[in-house]
């Protein structure tokens, strides 16, 4: 199954504008952008690939602006749809998001996880303590 053009257009273009909000800073706007998107994915709607990457870049937005619990509850509903759990970035933002409330053993899991799907250069783009984390327990020069 595939979406219609129109609603395939509508869902880009509120995407779109949530990832322009985003490198902004622009957090909130950035989430409602990509609400406004998963608004129209047809039911049930995390049978879509759309539904993934939607909901992926709202635990970014939340990951963002340090509202983990947010991050990790839109990650791990990011896991449900289509080709999630071959996807390196939602892992990482998952286990990022676990390592700031504290689950370090599953935190660990999913960076690890990142890890093994996209190699050391998934972390190049954030802080360093998460790769500093994973160096102490495995070698992942």
């Amino acid at each position: 199954m595939e979406l219609s053009d129109d609603i395939y257009s509508k869902i880009t273009d509120f995407s779109d504008q949530g990832n322009d909000y985003l490198d902004e800073g622009n957090y909130d706007k950035a989430i409602l952008a990509f609400e406004n998107a998963l608004k129209l994915l047809p039911e049930p709607k995390a049978q879509w690939e759309a539904y993934t990457w939607l909901k992926a870049s709202i635990g970014d937005a939340h990951f963002q602006s340090n509202r983990f619990s947010e991050c990790s509850e839109s990650e791990f509903d990011a896991l449900n749809g289509p080709d999630a759990m071959e996807n390196p970035f939602i892992h990482l933002r998952l286990g990022q998001a676990l390592f700031e409330l504290g689950h370090m053993e599953r935190a660990e899991s999913e960076l690890l996880q990142a890890y093994m799907l996209e190699g050391k250069v998934i972390f190049s783009e954030d802080n360093p303590k998460y790769e500093k984390f994973m160096s102490s327990k495995y070698d992942i020069s």
